[in-house]
């Protein structure tokens, strides 16, 4: 029996990084945004289904994310629609992913784990996390956004503290050294509890 280990937290907690952490470790890891990446790019199985539903947001046979935003920004029943195309067909390829992967434990990093339900068919869920100052610098200094965007998304995310009360592991992702500690004290403890099941 395959453990199901969910992999989540807010962003600039570390998931990307602790989600290495287990690949190095051998555990196999399904990441749903590179999921959706690949079912956008060209050729992926939801582009043709989102052409036929809104055109605008296919540039060079592949979706473009930018469009897609802008498209979701201007009409509220977008989400929706959309999601009902691209959520069945990431439900599918998570599965031939846990089909094709026999192993003790799995890991699935999903950034929206508890708001999309996936708590309900995991066995369990850890969460990273790290002080809000530090999870700040961390974002900031990629680059990427301004602080009114980083704020922006945080708003959206459930907050860490909820996160955090939910989760059944928590690591916290101050330095790499620890973090990679924990992770494999956290692979140890589910292969021990995989073999009195």
């Amino acid at each position: 029996m395959t453990w199901k280990l969910g992999l989540t937290g807010s962003i600039g907690m570390g998931k990307s990084t602790t989600a290495a952490m287990f690949r190095d470790e051998g555990v196999p890891v399904w990441d749903a945004d590179a999921t959706v990446h690949k079912l956008y790019e060209r050729g992926g199985a939801a582009v043709a289904p989102i052409e036929q539903e809104f055109p605008d947001a296919i540039v060079d046979w592949a979706v473009d994310r930018d469009h897609l935003k802008q498209i979701i920004a201007k009409d509220m029943t977008v989400l929706p629609r959309l999601e009902a195309i691209v959520h069945p067909l990431v439900a599918a390829d998570r599965a031939e992913f846990l089909d094709t992967n026999k192993a003790e434990i799995v890991v699935f990093d999903i950034p929206l784990l508890f708001e999309t339900g996936a708590d309900e068919w995991l066995d369990s869920v850890l969460v990273v996390t790290c002080p809000p100052d530090v999870q700040a610098k961390r974002v900031l200094d990629r680059g990427t956004m301004s602080p009114d965007q980083f704020q922006m998304i945080l708003s959206r995310q459930m907050p860490d503290s909820e996160k955090r009360a939910r989760a059944d592991h928590v690591i916290e992702t101050l330095t790499l050294d620890a973090t990679r500690a924990a992770v494999r004290n956290l692979i140890a403890e589910l292969k021990t509890r995989q073999s009195h099941a």
